[in-house]
């Protein structure tokens, strides 16, 4: 089952496309920190959902929220993926140990390998604000969502 609202959000420390090391709990010490997964890099819908947020970055940057993507993808396919798209946000990949981060957050897809389309805003204090999925794997989640748990900051 996903987290949700009140829950404790689970630290990890990755390495984002570009190398540089990220851990929740230090990004949580400078802001709120986003975490939007999705499955696949390259994909139609995936692409979608995070070019939308690029393209209204100053939505999240004006609320002080620090956005990370994350993936079961190798990280050199997110550093592509990033550059060709133009994403202002760090790419974590959850390649290996495979879909760690994404299990601890209960959305990974045991059948398929992969992430499913869950957003988990969490507070400087480490909680889940908000958290919403898609209603599929093929189904993008609605951008009016991430306004309503912007809204509760």
């Amino acid at each position: 089952m996903a987290l949700s609202a009140g829950d404790a959000a689970p630290d990890f420390t990755k390495k984002d496309q570009n190398g540089d090391e990220l851990t929740l709990s230090t990004l949580l010490q400078d802001a709120p920190v986003l975490l939007v997964f999705v499955p696949f890099a390259f994909t139609g819908v995936c692409q979608g959902e995070l070019c939308a947020i690029r393209d209204d970055y100053s939505e999240f940057t004006e609320k002080g929220v620090r956005v990370v993507a994350l993936s079961c993808d190798p990280g050199p396919s997110q550093k592509q993926w990033a550059e060709e798209q133009g994403y202002p946000f760090s790419m974590v990949p959850d390649f290996w140990p495979h879909g760690e981060i994404s299990r601890s957050f209960g959305i990974f897809n045991e059948d398929l390998g992969c992430a499913m389309r869950g957003s988990f805003l969490v507070g400087q204090d480490g909680t889940v604000i908000d958290s919403f999925e898609s209603g599929g794997l093929g189904e993008a989640r609605e951008a009016s969502r991430y306004e309503e748990a912007l809204a509760k900051l």
